[in-house]
């Protein structure tokens, strides 16, 4: 959306982290948005084809815990970088019941292309942080989400 009315006293908003983590997604996917453009791909879609780049053969089940999906959202995703002849499922040599996803070489081309789009955008959304402070970020954040569930 656009800039927030500064006009607005923000009450205790900005101490909080879930409130700052949501102001910079916003932020974040919408430059992502911007920047992919005519190649209409979401961060999802976008984070599905890097894991399968990475682990070909990954079953849907293993993308959705890694991407924090439910399954049913996963299969949507996949649906659609199906439609698009970007991956394709086969059936896993080590369980009939689940599918094997690899890239085609669509798939492969569109995520190269994609990977030179999105490295800029990555850089213009932490153009006001030093390299040390990116680190620090993604460090943090890591801690946060990767922290044991619990009470």
């Amino acid at each position: 959306g656009s800039p927030p009315d500064n006009s607005i006293d923000m009450g205790l908003l900005p101490q909080l982290i879930g409130f700052n983590l949501r102001c910079a997604q916003v932020a974040v996917f919408q430059h992502f948005s911007k920047s992919a453009g005519t190649a209409e791909i979401s961060p999802p879609q976008y984070g599905a084809l890097i894991l399968i780049e990475a682990n070909p053969g990954i079953s849907q089940s293993a993308i959705a815990s890694a991407l924090r999906f439910d399954r049913s959202t996963l299969v949507q995703i996949i649906d659609r970088l199906e439609e698009r002849g970007f991956v394709v499922r086969e059936v896993s040599a080590h369980d009939r019941r689940s599918h094997a996803l690899k890239l085609t070489p669509e798939g492969q081309t569109a995520l190269a292309d994609l990977k030179q789009v999105i490295g800029a955008h990555e850089d213009h959304m932490t153009r006001v942080l030093s390299p040390e402070e990116k680190q620090q970020l993604l460090t943090l954040l890591a801690r946060i989400h990767q922290a044991p569930k619990g009470d």
